[in-house]
């Protein structure tokens, strides 16, 4: 039996470039590519990339598990909640299930984030660990966040590696950092942390930094990210042992950029445009900081974890198994004054 495959937030930034690229990575020989959708002009959208439309709520247990059993699904591609393990961890049971029935290797993704990896989650920075690590799962076991959505999207990391150890299946930690660039699916066109850039020097009038410190950050274009997702895929249906479970992380991230290059070079994109008063990039006050907190719908304190901290997570794991990114980490800077364009044209 081929293999089944499942992709959710195909209306999103990351999985509708996915599937827009899907039919051009030349994939091995697979039965079925489905994909979670929640509208009739989704459903419409996604059969044009090739897959067939799902429909069904996955916070209702019995639901969600009889649509993987019944449609013999063997891989899960899993974008939608980064948060909590509660839809995950019964997911992992079903496809345990099927691998039951069918006698067939069952693969789960996660789609976690960077921040889970950096100074925000407790990790260390110096010196800096790759994500082919051995004891990355440790790192992540021992580590204590500052903030508890933080911790609280850790700890589901580790749920969903500790679940499917206990079932059987093969699982893989894909870590998105900060992505830019133009979404190419049908859904949402642009990425969730430079928005919050924009949004926050739209309100001031002017854009600040959150850190003291030079800290850094890894970048990557959405389509890299595409690209890794793909190439992942493509080790999983080529039948290749890739790490999984504990040694299952993987980072999508051509280098770092050091947040200061990032501000200074929207600053300038968003000063050209009249947006901000100065393309001067300021040290955040407090009354910044409370403005910024307004932005960003969060406290004031914070404002850090949308916008600043340091990781510096090393991507090793995916060079590994065969993905070699176009774009360099400089692009992030360089294509700065088009990523401000692309903002407030989708904005």
């Amino acid at each position: 039996m081929s293999h089944n495959i499942l992709v959710t937030g195909a209306s999103g930034y990351l999985g509708g470039t996915l599937l827009a690229r899907w039919s051009s990575a030349k994939l091995p020989t697979y039965h079925k590519l489905y994909a979670l959708v929640r509208t009739e002009e989704q459903k419409e959208a996604v059969k044009a990339y090739g897959a067939e439309p799902l429909t069904f709520n996955t916070k209702d247990v019995a639901i969600t598990r009889t649509a993987i059993i019944e449609n013999k699904i063997t891989i899960v591609y899993y974008l939608i909640d980064a948060m909590t393990a509660d839809t995950q961890v019964k997911i992992i049971e079903a496809l345990a299930e099927v691998k039951k029935q069918t006698g067939k290797d069952v693969h789960f993704l996660q789609t976690s984030g960077a921040k889970l990896f950096s100074s925000h989650a407790g990790i260390q920075t110096d010196p800096p660990v790759a994500d082919n690590d051995s004891g990355l799962y440790d790192l992540q076991k021992r580590s204590h966040a500052r903030w508890e959505p933080v911790g609280k999207a850790v700890n589901t990391n580790n749920t969903i590696i500790e679940t499917a150890l206990r079932y059987g299946v093969k699982s893989y930690i894909f870590i998105p950092c900060l992505v830019y660039g133009k979404g190419e699916g049908f859904g949402n066109k642009i990425s969730i942390q430079t928005v919050a850039i924009v949004n926050c020097a739209r309100k001031l009038g002017q854009v600040y930094r959150p850190d003291a410190e030079n800290y850094s950050w890894p970048v990557c274009h959405v389509v890299d990210t595409a690209k890794l997702y793909l190439e992942i895929i493509r080790n999983i249906l080529s039948g290749k042992e890739i790490g999984n479970g504990k040694s299952g992380y993987y980072l999508a991230a051509s280098g770092t950029v050091a947040w200061n290059d990032i501000y200074t070079a929207m600053a300038r994109g968003l000063a050209a445009r009249k947006i901000v008063h100065s393309d001067k990039v300021e040290l955040i006050d407090d009354q910044a900081l409370e403005g910024m907190g307004e932005a960003l719908k969060c406290p004031k304190d914070m404002v850090s974890l949308f916008l600043g901290g340091n990781c510096t997570l090393q991507a090793k794991h995916g060079l590994q198994i065969g993905w070699k990114p176009e774009y360099l980490p400089k692009q992030a800077v360089e294509m700065a004054d088009a990523e401000v364009d692309l903002i407030l044209q989708n904005s």
